[in-house]
């Protein structure tokens, strides 16, 4: 048979051979839709290896506060970021648009965006830090029972989507009005792909719209919010082809109409499956704009409290749940870009080599990362950022740069303690090599204080989602076989010469905490809270 030309025929070899062509290569693509940027990943669907990366903007993305304690973001602007990012992906790495075969999208959580008839957009997102809605919330809780919520919904309607949209009924009862369906951040722009307004069930969960006893829309906390379930978009699997690339949208990123979405997730439960995380005891970390931990349950799991939060994982199905446990403290990488403004722009590599000049326990200096929006992890309250035990004659920025580092730490494991009380097995940690992990004195202290192992792995979120896209498009059998690539760099576990320096340093800082910052049990509402059973 004559060889042909090119573009994937057969090649002219020498007398003897029979070699032909590799075949063409598969893609996936991951959109991660962040508070701070929009990253987007190119996977090599064969191997799982990342080819191109892009994030836009370079310089973190605005949150408006037009009043203290809101935080708002425009939809539109993911979008522009989105398009910014794929042509720019395509710019630099130059791949065939017709041999993507799936798309995935991972997205900021809990966040609130309405549209019209029309697809419209009638307000600025309410985002996840936006702290509005906590008394409504509240007041839910107390209401509607908080063993009740905990039972079934295995939280408080605290400051999650359902009560943003509630404060939205109360205070902009027009903009309300002509509200057709409400989306997550992930949704909206899975909506501009497709043209689908849907969501999933591990969405709904985390804007506690779920019930997990009744393993359907919350419909009791619905009716005491007054709140049509029409106003839901349509659910669809979390793995699933949910609709496919419109031609418009195709064209304005250079991509090719029909293209399955084939996965959607929070950022959390997303950054969980990009690590392998989807059975009980596996425990998964980032530590971005916010800082989390995120460990896997089989049963349902709540706080008395609701600090930290249960939610359905990628995974789940009603034969076999799976729900994810998440503690989260918001003032984590906005606290250590906040100080690079401050220090002078350096470079954060230059940034944490300073942090690491300064001694353990950062000579007596403590920061309390509590600045970005009501922190869960200490119910709601509304709570500043502190830095203490300042001393001019023996702190610089040295100092100050390892005490933020270490508050951030220190919140983590404060909260990593509440999921252990709550139930959650946390020995290995598994976290991407990225933001806050990039940081020797980060990492330290983190295995140190938590009395964790560390796992770091070469993944981020825009490959989780892509990875994601494949199982959802079918290209692999299971969530289980999506991880071809994926690479563990660095193990860190505890040091003994070190562990009870970072522990001393702890409980110093937790007992500034727990007697200065958080309000006192005098002045706070009784409460009697039966610890739910299931």
């Amino acid at each position: 048979m004559a060889p042909q030309a090119a573009f994937g025929g057969w090649l002219s070899v020498p007398p003897g051979f029979s070699t032909f062509l590799s075949p063409p290569m598969t893609y996936l693509l991951g959109y991660d839709i962040g508070s701070s940027s929009i990253k987007v990943a190119l996977l090599d669907a064969d191997t799982g290896r990342c080819l191109a990366s892009v994030t836009s903007p370079q310089q973190e993305m605005e949150i408006s506060a037009p009043v203290a304690g809101w935080a708002e973001q425009q939809p539109e602007r993911w979008w522009q970021e989105v398009v910014n990012a794929t042509r720019q992906l395509r710019h630099e790495y130059a791949f065939d648009a017709a041999r993507v075969a799936g798309i995935g999208i991972t997205y900021q959580m809990h966040g609130l965006v309405l549209v019209d008839h029309a697809g419209q957009v009638l307000r600025p997102a309410i985002i996840w830090c936006d702290s509005r809605a906590v008394d409504l919330g509240n007041q839910a809780f107390h209401d509607l029972g908080e063993t009740h919520c905990l039972q079934n919904y295995l939280n408080s309607p605290g400051n999650f989507t359902a009560s943003k949209l509630k404060w939205v009924q109360e205070h902009e009862p027009d903009i309300y009005a002509r509200v057709h369906k409400i989306q997550l951040p992930g949704d909206y722009i899975a909506f501009r792909l497709t043209g689908e307004l849907q969501t999933t069930v591990s969405g709904l969960s985390e804007g506690v719209f779920w019930n997990f006893r009744e393993q359907a829309v919350a419909q009791d906390l619905l009716d005491y919010y007054g709140i049509s379930r029409e106003l839901l978009p349509a659910v669809v699997d979390t793995f699933a082809v949910q609709g496919r690339l419109a031609p418009a949208p195709a064209q304005e990123l250079g991509l090719h109409a029909g293209t399955p979405i084939g996965y959607r997730a929070g950022d959390q439960p997303n950054n969980a499956f990009s690590l392998n995380v989807l059975q009980p005891g596996e425990i998964a970390a980032t530590a971005g704009t916010s800082g989390v931990v995120y460990g896997i349950s089989d049963a349902p799991t709540a706080d008395p409290h609701s600090r930290v939060n249960a939610f359905v994982h990628v995974n789940s199905t009603p034969e076999q749940p799976r729900n994810g446990v998440l503690m989260c403290m918001n003032g984590t990488g906005i606290l250590n870009s906040w100080l690079r403004k401050v220090v002078g722009e350096l470079p954060y590599d230059e940034m944490n080599q300073l942090a690491a000049q300064a001694p353990i326990g950062a000579a007596g200096l403590q920061f309390f990362p509590f600045g970005n929006g009501a922190e869960r992890i200490l119910e709601n309250q509304p709570t500043d950022a502190e830095l203490r035990g300042l001393n001019f004659n023996i702190h610089d920025r040295r100092h100050v740069l390892r005490a933020a580092q270490e508050g951030i730490v220190f919140a983590l494991v404060y909260g990593l303690n509440i999921m252990r009380a709550a139930g959650v097995q946390v020995h290995t940690v598994r976290a991407g090599n990225a933001n806050m992990f990039l940081s020797p004195v980060f990492r330290e202290a983190f295995v140190n204080c938590g009395n964790v192992a560390l796992e770091l792995y070469n993944t981020d979120a825009a490959q989780g989602a892509a990875r994601g896209a494949g199982v959802g498009v079918g290209l692999y059998a299971s969530p289980a076989e999506a991880f071809g690539g994926l690479e563990r760099l660095l193990t860190l576990a505890p040091t003994p010469d070190l562990q009870p320096q970072y522990q001393a340093a702890y409980a110093r800082w937790q007992q500034v905490l727990t007697t200065h910052i958080l309000p006192q049990p005098s002045s706070l509402p009784q409460r009697n809270v039966a610890q739910p059973a299931f």
